[in-house]
């Protein structure tokens, strides 16, 4: 196809509303995640994943990700920079630090913020599951305060390889952490951000994917959903 037809190709699907696979057909060829890349493989609970995109014409975003109204609060839309110093990602960026955790990087970690009966319809593949009320004083349930205090220190020196020090915490060997929830209206990831930089974590070792699962779905990306 010459380039003038294509790039009105381009603009035509764009105008109507419909992408290319739906002119053209889908193939595992034709819907890659860039120009270069195909897909990436990461390791998710024990089980291998090929993170990339849907090729289908039957694939469709799920209801769950398709609700356009949410009440404010909770579900407001949030800033682009959700903190000084703490960067905000998107898809390629995710899938950066995802291979790098795949290759043995082991000072990464991706975290899904979102509460299990969220994680049990799907998350993205190589992350782990650490709820957002799990690590924050004011929305821990089921414990009292010095246990559940406990509780997130363990997560903080288990998890995040951050050290314990009689003048507080040392995060020089923290890991880099890259937090998302359910998207741009979801306030599961912001709440974790703003709790681990209270903590004194690093902003620089903090990564905000603030498109989360509706966009990594709307891109029609990998999810991987418990076996149990």
């Amino acid at each position: 196809m010459k380039r003038d037809a294509r790039s009105a190709l381009l603009a035509a699907t764009c105008v109507i509303g419909i992408g290319l696979t739906d002119v053209a057909g889908a193939s595992d060829e034709s819907v890659n995640i860039t120009p270069g890349l195909s897909e990436i493989d990461v390791v998710h609970e024990g089980r291998t994943f090929a993170i990339k995109r849907m090729h289908t014409d039957d694939d469709r975003i799920p209801a769950p990700y398709s609700k356009a109204v949410r009440p404010c609060p909770p579900f407001c839309i949030q800033p682009i920079q959700i903190a000084v110093g703490v960067e905000t990602i998107g898809e390629l960026e995710m899938l950066g630090y995802l291979k790098r955790i795949a290759e043995g990087d082991q000072s990464v970690l991706v975290v899904d913020s979102r509460t299990r009966d969220w994680v049990m319809r799907g998350t993205i593949p190589g992350s782990v599951n650490i709820p957002w009320n799990t690590i924050n004083l004011d929305f821990a349930e089921g414990f009292e305060l010095s246990a559940a205090s406990e509780q997130i220190d363990n997560i903080f020196e288990a998890r995040f390889g951050a050290k314990r020090t009689k003048d507080g915490w040392d995060y020089s060997n923290a890991k880099t952490l890259v937090l998302f929830c359910n998207g741009a209206w979801c306030p599961q990831s912001p709440t974790n951000v703003k709790t681990l930089l209270a903590r004194g974590y690093p902003p620089d070792k903090l990564k905000w994917y603030r498109g989360g699962m509706q966009d990594w779905i709307g891109l029609g990306l990998t999810i991987a959903k418990p076996e149990h």
